[in-house]
Parts: structure tokens; sequence; C-alpha cells
């Protein structure tokens, strides 16, 4: 069995060696531990450092190109390298590598095709800014609540895929890739697990994805949305329909109500109008949800064709 720790690394010719040699070349259970790191189009020395710090692969990248396309090209090379298990940590240090094992075991134990770091789990996050803190626990009981799933952690890049995973994600997005892999992965029934971690937030250390929290609760909300939508249609559109259709039945007959003591139109069209304008527009809610679905069942057999493509091309 072979493991690729993955890397993705954008100007860390500081830190990244440090990284790399920390790393463990033995895990119980793994016949062959390779480090791979994808160089997000870095200004540095970083894919140099790299190398000389003892990393198996590199490959790099033309132009900064975002953690969404990074993670992609790293999935991408790690199973041209023969992986059957792909773990990926952030290339600045903050996680501990020997939380990796623990990472690895419910895989081993078939209990979950992906496992996820919960930075929240009974480890605390150490300087972790309180917003990101806040936002992150926020996001996760939404998007849980709606895939009906306890999901711990939604955005932490600290994780463990099995090649099953590997070949049945779909990596749309160039901005992230940590929401939407979730949120793809429990929409196509593969099991995720979290497991608690140890994880330092440097007090001087800036995001490379994240300029400012507006741009971050923005563009992450538009991943979400999207991911979701694609995930569960029905239940997407098909909710506020229902909404939508129930309150206008409400108003219609509080209109009846109000017209058969008086038998008047006029003083209550108010009431009436506006039961026909959210009937017509929860009935389009509806109509989405059913459209939506049945193109989800077509992308479902294009993802299942795409799965039986790569599953052959990176055949041992």
């Amino acid at each position: 069995m072979k493991l690729i720790i993955n890397i993705p690394a954008f100007n860390e010719e500081k830190v990244i060696g440090k990284t790399i040699k920390g790393l463990p070349r033995t895990i119980s259970g793994i016949k062959e531990v390779c480090i791979q790191v994808i160089d997000d189009g870095s200004k540095d020395q970083t894919a140099q450092v790299s190398r000389k710090a003892g990393a198996d692969f590199v490959y790099s990248h033309s132009t900064n190109r975002g953690i969404g396309k990074t993670f992609r090209t790293a999935v991408e090379h790690a199973l041209e390298n023969g992986a059957d298990l792909f773990v990926n940590i952030d290339a600045d240090g903050q996680f501990d590598s020997n939380d990796i094992p623990a990472l690895l075991q419910p895989i081993f134990d078939g209990k979950a095709d992906m496992v996820i770091a919960d930075r929240f789990g009974g480890k605390d996050a150490k300087n972790i800014p309180w917003i990101k803190d806040k936002l992150n626990r926020l996001a996760a009981r939404i998007v849980g609540g709606f895939l009906k799933t306890n999901i711990k952690d939604l955005t932490c890049g600290y994780r463990a895929l099995n090649k099953e995973t590997m070949l049945r994600l779909n990596l749309p997005g160039d901005f992230t890739y940590t929401q939407e892999t979730i949120i793809d992965a429990l929409g196509k029934n593969l099991k995720v697990a979290w497991i608690p971690v140890t994880v330092t937030y440097f007090a001087d250390r800036k995001s490379r994805v994240v300029r400012t929290i507006s741009q971050f609760v923005s563009s992450s909300s538009s991943i979400i949305i999207k991911a979701i939508r694609d995930v569960r249609p029905l239940k997407f559109f098909g909710i506020p329909g229902f909404i939508l259709i129930a309150i206008a039945l409400i108003l219609f007959v509080t209109f009846l109500t109000f017209y058969f003591q008086e038998f008047k139109i006029t003083p209550y069209r108010n009431w009436l109008l506006a039961s026909f304008i959210l009937f017509i527009t929860g009935l389009q809610f509806t109509v989405f949800a059913f459209i939506a679905d049945m193109i989800k069942n077509s992308r479902r057999l294009t993802e299942d064709l795409m799965y039986q493509i790569k599953k052959d091309k990176y055949k041992k």
C-alpha cells in the first residue's frame, strides 16, 4: 500500500524544508510513504528547497492558480504515481504530522473514505482568530443541518483520502476545495469522518487564500450554495417552493374569509394579489426543483463515466 503525503505550497521557501523533514517516512500498515509538493507558481525557491529537503515528487504551476486547482493537480499526480492513500497537509507546519496515523486509521478500519482534521473537536486550536473560529462553526452547522450530517470542520485542508475517493471526487473550483469536496463526497454517499488534531496558528502568519473576511465569506458562501444546489436540488429548490405555496394558500384562505363576510373584493385585493404572486413564485421553484433533479441524474451518469475512465487510466 502506497501513501502520498501532499504539500500545496506558494512562496514557502522559509518553512517548507522543515515541514518536509518532519513528515513521517514509516507508518504502520503502509509499505511506501512518498512526499509530493505542488508549487503553485511560487516566485521564490520553494520548489528547489522542497527537492533538497527530500520531496519525492515536485510539480510546479507556471502561475499562481489557487488552492482549488492546486488540490486537483495534487490528486491527479498522486493517482499517476500509484497512490492508494493520500494525505494533504499545509506547508507552514501549523499542523502536527504525528496526527497522520490517526487520520488514516478510520480508512484502515473501513469506517471512512475521507477523514478531515477537526480543529475544534476537543483539542484547542491555538491562536486561531476568533472570527475564523465562529464563521467556520456557523457554516459547518448550516451545511450539516441541510445535509443531515454532523459536520465538525468544514474548511480544514488537512485530510486523508482513499483511492476510491480520489477517483470519485469532482473538483470544479479554483478558489478553494475544502467545502465542496466534503459536500460532493456526502452527495456521492462516501463515508466522511472527522478526527480531532493539534493545530497552532502563528501570530504573524498571513493567509495565502483569504485576504479579507468579507472576501472569504462571499467566495465560500457562493461555493457552498452551488455545491448544495448540485447535491440536493430537490431540497434546495423544493423547500422554498413549498413554503411560498403554503403562505400563498394561507393568504388566499384569509382573503376568502374576509370576502364571504362582506362579498367585496376591493378592500381585500392586496391579500388576493399577494397570494397569487407567492403561489406563482412557489410553483416556479417547484418546477426548478424537478428540472434540477433531472440535471442531477444526467450529471450522475456523466460522473460514473468519468469515474470509470479515471479508474482505467490510473489502474496499476
